[in-house]
């Protein structure tokens, strides 16, 4: 069990917190309603509250960066060591260290191909510099006019400007409009429902044709890159196919598009494999990552890029106060070296699988399941109102079933239509067995409260 560390009134923080803090996407009157949540600390799976109540965190910390839980010291020490010898040695041609032997690290776990590494301090970041790669690789080499990125619909790239611009979830970029120019959006795979009410195979076959002709819509000379997840977060752990994927690097290639794959989210073992490229063959022109690099115990992002791209660039225009700091860097390579020696992305598979068939027998037959679906240490719940029509809930029933899982002791999160759980890579089969056991009650008390069954 977790201890109490100090002494700290829950009035005077909430009051605090209220007063002086902003609460990004989080509507004002139910942080007032509610209150903000607040944790004291944590330890392996589990976080404490100011209240001093304990929960099972099966979503690493909300961000799904947390992937080796609470309290390490292994990590914290090495970060402590680097910041007592040299924390930071500012950037463009000064590197210590650790930074260049993570960059080594990321060459060697990446997708075949990918071996110049650019450090940033998170995923927008990573996004943003890796759109400026595509666009200055352009300019210097025969079509100084792609300056244009084609996205998808429901895709999350992150809260700068320029990766606001290839985002469309969250209702984030409307209201920051006008943005950047030289976006489109076209449809992406999604499973059980899509806006053209096809079956699934045919629609990823329409999706990636769709791309074709919008980079013709475009003008092939015009357009830069094309940007994707290769597991779409919106409504829950979007997964694609190997043909749809394929079907992409096909297109891209044939029109001189650069294919940036966004595994800020999925990389570092979240889907069983170092990235999820892997799953699908992937073979990406330039990466993004961030989050479970450094397991969130400190801030940074990267973009890994083939080597001819960055070598066509006589000065790489761009720049950030702390990329490639000292101590993140410190921290980046303990949390791979951890993830290495103790199988943990094996265990990711492993267990994702054994997470994935529990909640498939006990949530399929339930009236308001409409799928179970996931990728290693990454799954949803999908709801629906009718399993005939498959048609979601309009009200907030979705978030009323992860809100009781709250009260019961375990965090997960609403995602439009679904919840998703992305547990720490270090859980066991008994915090999996938990995390199913609460699901299936809150699911159950929801819809008995509702009279949906």
């Amino acid at each position: 069990m977790l201890e109490t560390q100090g002494n700290i009134a829950r009035k005077d923080v909430i009051a605090e917190a209220l007063e002086h803090c902003v609460f990004p996407l989080a509507p004002i009157d139910d942080v007032h309603r509610d209150g903000p949540k607040v944790y004291l600390r944590g330890d392996g799976v589990r976080i404490m509250d100011v209240d001093g109540r304990e929960y099972l965190d099966m979503m690493s910390s909300h961000t799904r960066a947390n992937s080796l839980g609470y309290g390490n010291t292994e990590i914290a020490g090495a970060v402590a060591k680097q910041l007592e010898q040299l924390h930071y040695v500012g950037t463009v041609t000064n590197f210590a260290p650790p930074t260049i032997e993570l960059a080594g690290k990321l060459a060697d776990l990446a997708p075949e191909g990918l071996s110049k590494v650019l450090f940033v301090t998170g995923g927008s970041e990573a996004v943003e510099a890796a759109i400026k790669m595509a666009k200055q690789y352009h300019a210097h080499t025969g079509k100084p006019r792609a300056s244009k990125i084609i996205s998808r619909w429901n895709a999350y790239h992150g809260a700068t400007m320029g990766a606001l611009g290839a985002t469309d979830w969250l209702d984030t970029r409307h209201i920051s409009e006008p943005g950047v120019p030289g976006y489109s959006l076209i449809p992406g795979p999604s499973r059980y429902r899509n806006p053209f009410g096809m079956e699934e195979a045919a629609y990823f076959a329409f999706c990636a044709d769709y791309l074709e002709r919008q980079i013709q819509h475009e003008g092939p000379d015009n357009v830069a890159a094309f940007i994707a997840e290769p597991i779409m977060q919106a409504h829950g752990v979007q997964t694609a196919s190997v043909e749809y994927f394929g079907r992409v690097r096909e297109i891209c290639d044939r029109y001189g598009v650069l294919l940036i794959i966004d595994e800020v989210i999925t990389g570092f073992g979240r889907t069983g494999a170092w990235f999820a490229s892997e799953h699908y063959g992937i073979q990406p022109d330039i990466m993004t990552m961030a989050k479970a690099l450094t397991a969130g115990y400190m801030p940074m992002g990267a973009v890994i890029a083939r080597p001819e791209l960055i070598d066509a660039l006589p000065v790489f225009r761009h720049v950030h106060t702390f990329s490639g700091h000292a101590g993140a860097a410190a921290a980046a390579n303990t949390v791979i070296a951890i993830k290495e020696r103790e199988g943990l992305i094996g265990k990711a598979r492993e267990n994702g699988e054994y997470l994935l068939d529990t909640l498939h027998e006990f949530l399929d037959p339930h009236p308001i399941v409409g799928q179970v679906r996931g990728k290693g240490m990454w799954l949803a719940v999908d709801f629906t109102a009718d399993k005939q029509t498959r048609e979601p809930f309009g009200d907030d029933t979705v978030r009323a079933v992860v809100r009781r899982m709250y009260d019961h002791g375990v965090i997960a999160s609403p995602i439009g239509t679904a919840f998703e759980l992305a547990p720490p890579l270090i859980s066991t089969r008994a915090d999996l067995d938990e995390t199913v056991r609460i699901a299936t009650l809150a699911i159950n008390e929801v819809a008995r409260e509702r009279r949906l069954i």
